[in-house]
């Protein structure tokens, strides 16, 4: 999911207390996926309740986002709207992965070896219609504020940050720099550990904090030279040239000053044209955004979410009992003044 350029920047290693009272706009697209892709057992399989409609993604916003107000964060959601036209291709060939993936799955599993069914069920993971749908009822009912991007979440999120009516973007995915997020937090709403790969180990994960405007004066480049090397290495929205990854695309920039002149300069099959440029650092440049939305924290709908979570998708109330008192600060929040 979008640019890997993150060896390049600058991070800093915080805690969710320098989050403190601080407005965090999340990616939802991007925090579900994860959800889903991660909240799995051991075979692969995500969790469901008796009646087989998946949960995974339902556990992952109660109990990650009550780790967020019970250290006194303010979270908002934001979903994703019409994707832009040039993102069609993509969307095609992560379909057509995922049903390899499916397949290899089955594959996996019949064979009894579990740590490859992990994996290729992880990849098999889709944000559905029902999923979306269901995650802002839920966030609804925990008072916790959403917003419908018109289309994508993560340029959203970033308008608002740059709007000053939040502190960061909360995302896995470095494509909000692209976008021009001042600060990116990476690993906000990670359970706090990582399973290393073909191990039965884990590494803890920490929070990382990227700012944007350090990041590109130590890279010696602007924000439009950063998009510029994007549509080299390769975007959602185009292939990229075969060869270029983020080192490489930085030295270029720097020594041409833009993708045309570097591509003018390297030459090579499948370039992309002038308009198709043009038309990619618009969509990163001057994304389709709203000024259309309102920040609340209303406060928590106990019954509502005792309603979803427990009597229409099964989750035992022991369990859910003790995340709910977490909650309780999301009634303070409306009590502050000041968003930061």
């Amino acid at each position: 999911m979008g640019v890997d350029i993150g060896d390049l920047f600058r991070w800093e290693k915080i805690s969710f207390k320098d989050l403190h009272d601080r407005v965090i706009v999340i990616d939802a697209h991007n925090v579900l996926y994860q959800f889903i892709s991660s909240i799995r057992q051991r075979d692969g399989t995500p969790l469901k309740n008796s009646k087989g409609e998946m949960t995974s993604h339902l556990s992952g916003i109660f109990h990650r986002t009550a780790n967020l107000v019970e250290s006194k964060i303010r979270p908002v959601y934001v979903f994703d709207g019409i994707p832009p036209p040039l993102k069609a291709k993509t969307l095609e060939e992560r379909r057509k992965r995922k049903e390899l993936a499916e397949k290899e799955w089955q594959e996996a599993l019949e064979a009894g070896d579990l740590e490859k069914a992990r994996v290729k069920a992880q990849q098999t993971s889709r944000v559905t219609d029902e999923i979306i749908n269901q995650s802002k009822e839920l966030l609804k009912a925990l008072g916790i504020p959403y917003i419908q991007a018109p289309s994508e979440g993560e340029a959203q999120a970033s308008y608002m940050v740059r709007k000053g009516d939040a502190y960061a973007v909360g995302s896995q995915d470095y494509d909000c720099l692209l976008i021009g997020t001042p600060i990116l937090i990476r690993n906000l709403t990670s359970s706090g550990r990582r399973k290393l790969p073909g191990k039965e180990a884990y590494t803890k994960v920490h929070l990382r904090q990227i700012r944007l405007k350090s990041s590109l004066k130590l890279l010696g480049i602007t924000h439009k030279q950063l998009v510029d090397m994007a549509i080299l290495i390769g975007t959602d929205f185009n292939d990229g040239i075969r060869g270029i990854g983020p080192k490489k695309s930085l030295n270029l920039i720097i020594k041409n000053g833009n993708v045309e002149n570097a591509i003018a300069k390297i030459g090579g099959d499948n370039v992309p044209s002038i308009e198709e440029i043009k038309e990619i650092r618009k969509i990163f440049l001057k994304p389709s955004v709203t000024d259309d939305y309102s920040i609340e924290w209303p406060g928590l709908d106990k019954e509502s979410v005792l309603k979803i979570l427990c009597d229409t998708h099964q989750f035992k109330k022991e369990r859910v009992a003790p995340a709910l008192e977490k909650y309780s600060n999301v009634e303070n929040m409306m009590k502050q003044k000041t968003l930061f």
